[in-house]
């Protein structure tokens, strides 16, 4: 069948995760053993190291056997409905061990999931002793020492200016060549059927000379490869520190000396040169011509850009409140194709939108033989509790939601075929 099909790892991993651990040179016998699955989007990959990096500085090490794990925490992911019941599965897995094997064993939920679930897992359901949100790591060592005390712990308080920038992450489970380097946390934009805003909180920056540092320091530690991350990477700005809805009451000379993504990512190319630089993920009304002829300037920015689309329809796209219509991101592929005519384009597509009619879904089966993506990232519309669209009339059944799904990833599985040959 191909509904299910997953185009690319960056959703499989969202429903089969990801166990992370350090090399054995950095483990230390006489310490606690941690264990940390990670599910969903790159940012929750980031966020485990930045976990780890706090609790290995607290005498932790990581083991990849979760047997032998004292603490075993899943860093969780609420984009669907699918990844939500793998990950209850997955709780239900961990607390066997625990009963069986080892009742001393710490389990916890990090992440997206933790405000919104945090009485079913704690106080209903009992699968976990810690809850805790993804701004509220730093306050892990306590939470860890109320377990220790018997009692159960959470703190899903989300900030306005936490982004973890002094924390040098862990580099968990991966191959010594790419990394993931945080720039942004949060997200503003509100579209109506994503949860982001209410899991992550408000957007803020982080300082451009820790990001220029880090990726400094994965040079020297032998990385070839670097991906910027963010919830949303083009609205990226520093004008020194303070919300970012404070920056138009700012005097000029600090609007001038304000760094936006595009003079950030020439930052990166210009200190970092024999660093291959990748960003994700981008919103195409944040997306501007600076950022497109800076990609276009430097040999090491890769000539690849994931810019989400979601529907080709501007009816839907309003509904969803993109922030962009359907005249408006075709101009915006128009102008890298012109500048860029060598980029590669990636697309988030999401069928079966409430109201969504079957013109509107020809609408987007058009724009993908518009645009030809290399690759995409395709999805049946899956309610989330709380969001806007919540409030909307789930309308469109199930089967309908299925066969558009699967022309559209018909069509796309044409076009990479077409692209790879």
């Amino acid at each position: 069948m191909m509904f299910d099909t997953l185009i690319d790892k960056k959703i499989d991993e969202s429903i089969q995760g990801t166990s992370l651990a350090l090399s054995d040179k950095n483990n230390f016998s006489n310490s606690r053993k941690m264990y940390i699955e990670s599910y969903g989007c790159q940012m929750n990959f980031s966020d485990s190291e930045i976990v780890a990096s706090i609790l290995i500085k607290e005498g932790f090490s990581t083991t990849h056997n979760i047997n032998e794990a004292d603490l075993v925490f899943v860093n969780t992911c609420s984009i669907r409905e699918k990844a939500e019941q793998t990950i209850r599965k997955r709780l239900e897995f961990y607390n066997s061990i625990k009963k069986k094997e080892n009742q001393k064993m710490i389990v916890g939920v990090l992440g997206c999931m933790a405000e919104r679930l945090k009485s079913k897992f704690l106080e209903e359901e009992k699968l976990v002793d810690i809850v805790i949100g993804p701004d509220a790591y730093r306050d892990l060592p306590n939470l860890i020492k109320e377990v220790d005390g018997g009692k159960k712990a959470v703190n899903v308080i989300l900030s306005k200016e936490e982004t973890y920038a002094d924390i040098s992450p862990v580099r968990l489970g991966g191959n010594g060549v790419t990394a993931f380097v945080s720039i942004t946390r949060g997200c503003d934009n509100m579209c109506t059927f994503c949860v982001v805003p209410y899991t992550r909180g408000r957007e803020r920056s982080r300082d451009p000379k820790s990001i220029v540092n880090e990726c400094k320091q994965l040079i020297s530690d032998g990385y070839k490869e670097v991906t910027l991350l963010g919830q949303n990477v083009d609205s990226y700005l520093w004008y020194g520190g303070g919300p970012k809805k404070d920056f138009k009451k700012t005097d000029e000379k600090t609007k001038k000396n304000s760094i936006n993504f595009a003079k950030l990512l020439e930052k990166v190319a210009i200190n970092c040169p024999n660093l291959r630089i990748r960003f994700s993920t981008s919103n195409p009304q944040d997306m501007t011509l600076d950022v497109i002829q800076t990609m276009s300037k430097y040999s090491n920015i890769c000539k690849y850009i994931h810019l989400p689309v979601q529907s080709g329809s501007s009816r839907i796209l309003k509904l969803m409140r993109r922030g962009y219509n359907r005249e408006e991101y075709i101009k915006l592929i128009d102008n890298i194709k012109n500048i860029m005519p060598e980029c590669a384009i990636s697309m988030d597509m999401i069928s079966g939108f409430c109201t969504e009619s079957e013109e509107d879904h020809q609408a987007t089966l058009s724009l993908m033989d518009y645009v030809k993506y290399e690759y995409g990232y395709m999805f049946k519309y899956s309610e989330r509790p709380n969001t806007p669209a919540a409030r909307m009339k789930d309308d469109i059944p199930e089967n309908i939601k299925q066969r558009r799904l699967s022309e559209i990833i018909e069509k796309q599985m044409s076009h990479s075929l077409i692209k790879n040959q």
